[in-house]
């Protein structure tokens, strides 16, 4: 484990501290839970990315042209 300093504005200071009571938690527990969530979700759209655009395109026209939406004029 690591310690660090964060710095803030006061009212955030003080709704972390209301949070993390109302979780009867830490402060400290409470923004390393939320950055490890941050981290798990950025890794997992990151991964989920990379996944689709290693995908071969699945839609083909043909040479004829695709589907106008509505409102779309040809």
């Amino acid at each position: 484990m690591k310690n660090v300093t964060v710095t803030m504005e006061d009212s955030v200071a003080d709704w972390a501290r209301m949070e993390a009571a109302r979780l009867n938690t830490s402060v400290s527990r409470l923004i390393g839970e939320m950055l490890a969530e941050k981290m798990r979700h950025d890794d997992a759209y990151e991964r989920a990315m990379n996944d689709w655009f290693q995908r071969q395109p699945t839609y083909r026209s043909n040479g004829a042209p695709y589907p106008l939406r509505d409102g779309d004029v040809a």
